[in-house]
């Protein structure tokens, strides 16, 4: 059963009908696009627009058709075009032609975007419990490892010594800017289009408050035209999508050089990795690999959406139907990266005695003697050059800093003390002690502020 085609002559041609028919992917709406009927019909009654009776026995109807998809057994003829004229076809096989009254003072063009507003806003919900889910795994391995020093790195080289735990609390704070962004999104698209009709409104006495109440809105949209046109709420989830799992792509390339045996300063759980099948001896971390992969499609679908909607004029254009296909993807997309990365980051297992290793090559604490020297009354970009004279004169003789003497030490500054002591990296980032710093002390106040937070 087609919604339209009173005037037309023809019927469709198949290919086209193929090209043009969306119920393949928006029978994902199908919960939401009866819970919008079911306030819909309800208001219908309630102000006299329909029969009292004729409203309950739609009511009654489109709760049999909830039932029958809850229960898995969705019971819609497969050729329809859209999930809207599946649902009013086997509403009508209900109730008969009383089906018929539903889309009264209603259009389809106000309906799916209800339909993709109650939907999305489900699922923001459950992102947001997610992105709380991967927090609480990084805060639990972060409490294990406060004074779990490892490499910074500045350019992929090695910067200054940081604990385990500030670097993990980094991604925390990551995620809390994208689980802001989502929240306050979802608080945004918490209105409702249902009213609206094809742009203009409708000449019904239909009562919006209703609807939008029934269907757990904040408050109706206020202009008609811009209800059935805005995709906003869809790009600024897939805005926040797309930045989340850039952050999530980050940690997982952190984590992929980690896991290499050159670095070995993680190793994943097997229930989040994966073998080759031609060198028996490897472990992969697929998980993070696939996540960067994956990256570019989310940035994609953003991208690919804001092209649809760059040109398009008021109101309702057939262009939208291309958001579904983006917008589901990018959610499944994110969900089901956001779970994986709890379960490997709540799994793995942090090699401490590599990771100290590594922090102490490559000069990490060459920026601690230039800010003694400083501290010593000496300018600091003189300290600067002081430090990076001693640092090249340890390459070009093999040694750390720490192998130099005393005599040595006063060739490039004469007033070191006799028994002059550089800081361990441990040590090193201890003294990091200023307000968001990676000293122990700071960072367990880090990790209540995160705590408090979860």
């Amino acid at each position: 059963m087609k919604l339209w085609g009173g005037r037309f002559e023809k019927e469709t041609d198949e290919r086209a009908a193929e090209f043009l028919h969306s119920f393949r992917f928006d029978i994902r709406l199908a919960e939401q696009d009866l819970r919008g009927s079911i306030a819909h019909a309800r208001m219908l009654g309630r102000q006299g627009i329909i029969g009292e009776e004729e409203s309950a026995r739609l009511v009654e109807g489109l709760e049999r058709i909830r039932e029958e998809v809850r229960s898995g057994d969705p019971r819609f003829d497969p050729t329809s075009e859209d999930i809207h004229s599946a649902v009013e076809t086997r509403l009508r096989e209900i109730v008969g032609e009383v089906a018929g009254k539903l889309h009264t003072a209603r259009s389809r063009n106000d309906q799916v975007v209800t339909d993709l507003r109650l939907w999305l806003r489900e699922q923001g919900e459950e992102t947001a419990r997610a992105i709380r889910a991967l927090q609480s795994a990084l805060v639990g391995q972060a409490e294990r490892h406060v004074e779990t020093v490892l490499p910074g790195f500045t350019h992929l080289q090695p910067a200054q010594p940081v604990v385990l735990a500030h670097h993990l609390l980094a991604y925390f704070w990551m995620l809390e800017r994208d689980h802001g962004r989502l929240r306050d999104a979802l608080e945004r698209m918490n209105l409702s289009p249902l009213g609206s009709g094809a742009m203009a409104g409708t000449g019904f006495p239909i009562d919006r408050e209703f609807t939008a109440q029934e269907l757990g809105f904040a408050a109706p949209t206020p202009n008609s035209m811009d209800a059935v046109a805005d995709r906003d709420f869809v790009v600024e989830y897939m805005a926040f999508a797309a930045l989340c799992v850039v952050h999530l792509s980050r940690l997982a390339q952190e984590i992929t050089m980690w896991a290499a045996p050159q670095f070995g300063f993680v190793t994943l759980d097997d229930a989040y990795s994966t073998g080759s099948s031609i060198m028996p001896q490897k472990k992969n971390p697929d998980v993070a690999e696939l996540t960067r992969g994956k990256t570019g499609r989310v940035i994609g679908h953003l991208t690919g959406t804001l092209a649809v909607l760059k040109g398009l004029p008021l109101t309702y254009n057939s262009d939208l139907q291309e958001d579904k296909e983006a917008l589901f993807d990018t959610v499944d997309t994110l969900k089901l990266a956001l779970h994986v990365f709890e379960g490997m980051v709540r799994t793995a297992t942090f090699n401490r005695e590599r990771m100290a290793a590594a922090a102490g090559r490559g000069f990490t604490t060459a920026t601690d003697v230039a800010d003694d020297l400083a501290r010593r009354g000496v300018p600091f970009r003189q300290a600067h050059e002081i430090v990076g004279r001693m640092v090249a004169h340890c390459e070009q003789n093999n040694k750390a800093l720490e192998d130099l003497t005393s005599g040595e030490l006063r060739e490039f500054w004469p007033d070191f003390p006799e028994e002059y002591r550089l800081n361990t990296p441990l040590e090193s980032a201890a003294s990091r002690n200023s307000y968001g710093g990676t000293a122990p002390e700071r960072v367990r106040e880090q990790l209540e502020a995160a705590r408090r937070k979860l």
